[in-house]
């Protein structure tokens, strides 16, 4: 019975201290409307009461012994865009990448190239043995020589009518296909030769003068990394705002102190049905070589909306409403309510029914009250100015 009693005791001044808080607390305002008490307690009479018409606050924001006007810290609410920043993580890779392979087996006899070397296209990086190959080529060739001797006879003999036609074509078809086992000998040949197909950087080489390899077996890869792609996934909601040829910005993970300027490249033709994002395709330029494929990329696209009053982050209040600042119209104060539509380090941008020459409340908030006259603290701590 003991534990009830104490349990009992333990909810009833929980209860009371909420109810203290939202009556004589008003900074404890906010926290009430999270957790969803300050409504009810506001429906029950148990929110703080604003000051009668007798007990305006004196300056400082702070009732007086003599009543008057309260001093406030107001400004203007300074337009500014609002910006809508999507950012999101991708994988660096470079715009041309080309894994060597042999086509043939044999064993390496030259590696003309170092690992990480830059190389332009049709620069031989590998050769292997071809001793083979080469005795290959010059037996086409001797055959070559032999079939058109033959032809050469066969011709002169068929001036003089010594031969038939037949003998002839036989000869000039045994000519032709020569040729073409010359040809196939050549191309054989040039197989032993690892030539490099693009402009690029050589990664580490996978081989050694002395190794024998098989055909499909890697030895390096060539990457052109001049630029590189950068492939990541957007919001559906931004898939009508965005498309090819927009800039984007990058900052490597390891590096968030670059910042590297890209364009979107291309966009998938669909929306993934699972996770409700667009495939993107970004292009960033790498001339001075500070990236790697194989990087991950912070991706940052930003959107210029429309341009809407900012408020100092202290001007924000919380009541059973939602949020609100006082402003300083015509020199009473008022309760606006507002609607936080972005939040950054030095302003909140927000949607309100603002008019010119409205002033929004910073300091001094406590003690105002709507209708509530008000007078503006000079700057520098100069004496405030007299109420006209």
């Amino acid at each position: 019975m003991s534990l009830w009693k104490q349990l009992v005791l333990s909810l009833g001044l929980v209860a009371a201290a909420m109810v203290l808080s939202a009556r004589f607390l008003p900074a404890s305002h906010p926290f009430l409307d999270r957790v969803g008490l300050l409504g009810p307690l506001d429906r029950l009479g148990l929110v703080a009461a604003p000051p009668e018409d007798g007990a305006a606050p004196a300056a400082g924001g702070r009732p007086g012994a003599a009543g008057g006007p309260a001093t406030v810290v107001a400004q203007d609410a300074t337009p500014q865009v609002l910006r809508d920043i999507v950012t999101a993580i991708g994988t660096a890779r470079a715009v041309r990448s080309v894994t060597l392979t042999p086509e043939v087996a044999g064993k390496i006899s030259t590696l003309a190239v170092a690992s990480g070397e830059y190389v332009t296209a049709g620069s031989l990086i590998a050769e292997l043995d071809s001793e083979a190959a080469r005795i290959a080529l010059d037996r086409a060739g001797f055959l070559v020589a032999d079939a058109q001797a033959t032809l050469d006879r066969l011709t002169r003999l068929q001036r003089s009518g010594s031969t038939t036609e037949t003998l002839v074509q036989e000869a000039e078809l045994a000519l032709q296909t020569a040729r073409l086992d010359l040809r196939d000998a050549e191309f054989a040949l040039s197989q032993h030769r690892i030539l490099a197909p693009i402009d690029g950087w050589v990664g580490i080489l996978a081989a050694e003068v002395g190794k024998q390899v098989d055909p499909g077996t890697e030895l390096t890869r060539i990457e052109d990394r001049s630029s590189l792609l950068v492939e990541f996934r957007v919001p559906e909601r931004i898939v009508s705002r965005i498309s090819a040829g927009d800039p984007v910005s990058a900052t490597p993970l390891a590096d968030p102190a670059l910042k590297l300027a890209g364009t979107i490249r291309a966009l998938d033709n669909r929306v993934d049905e699972t996770s409700r994002t667009l495939l993107v395709q970004a292009a960033i330029a790498n001339g001075e070589d500070r990236l790697r494929p194989g990087m991950a990329l912070r991706m940052t696209l930003a959107f210029i909306g429309e341009t809407h009053p900012a408020v100092d982050p202290l001007s924000i209040q919380w009541g059973a409403g939602g949020a609100f600042v006082w402003a300083v119209r015509g020199g009473k104060a008022m309760r606006l309510p507002v609607r936080i539509l972005q939040r950054n380090s030095d302003a909140v941008l927000v949607d309100g029914d603002f008019q010119p020459g409205d002033l929004v409340v910073t300091e001094g908030v406590q003690a105002l009250r709507p209708g509530a006259e008000v007078q503006l603290a000079p700057p520098d701590g100069a004496a405030p100015a007299p109420k006209s």
